[in-house]
């Protein structure tokens, strides 16, 4: 499932919370937490997950992964995998996991969250003892290309049927 965030934006696209002057604000992440706990707990319910949380995955762009990030290391969703690209972590984790393998995908020429916040979020999730790999691809902006498209892929696979 690919779902949207719930918040129109005034670009046209969809957001989980509001950022304005390029200010994250964690109060606004911990505010968006119940829409984004519906919203996958629906699908989660929907599609038959509920007692096998270790066959999901989380992959988020951006505000998605930094929603994924808060949703994982608060605790809230142990799942098996997290894909985070272009993402940072607002808030340091509460919640320590062995379980959960995260990859960090980042492009080092990202003008809008800098590839330094996936490098710092790497050494926090690791000392909260999660299995974590961080891939920065050099000539990438605040997207996702093929080639980091195909390390996910192959990160999941890996990671969710062995």
């Amino acid at each position: 499932m690919s779902p949207d965030a719930p918040f129109a934006h005034r670009s046209g696209g969809r957001q989980w919370f509001t950022v304005d002057n390029q200010v994250l604000r964690p109060d606004r992440i911990k505010a968006a937490r119940r829409a984004f706990d519906e919203l996958v707990g629906d699908i989660i319910q929907r599609e038959g997950f509920q007692n096998d949380l270790q066959n999901v995955a989380f992959v988020g762009v951006s505000q998605g992964a930094i929603m994924a990030l808060d949703a994982v290391t608060s605790g809230r969703w142990k799942v098996g995998a997290l894909v985070s690209f272009a993402g940072l972590m607002p808030l340091p984790p509460t919640s320590m996991s062995s379980d959960t393998s995260v990859l960090l995908i980042h492009g080092g020429a990202d003008g809008t969250i800098p590839s330094t916040a996936s490098v710092a979020a790497s050494g926090q999730l690791k000392s909260a003892g999660y299995d974590v790999t961080l891939k920065i691809f050099p000539n990438v902006g605040h997207t996702i290309s093929s080639e980091q498209a195909r390390e996910a892929a192959s990160f999941l696979k890996n990671r969710l049927y062995g």
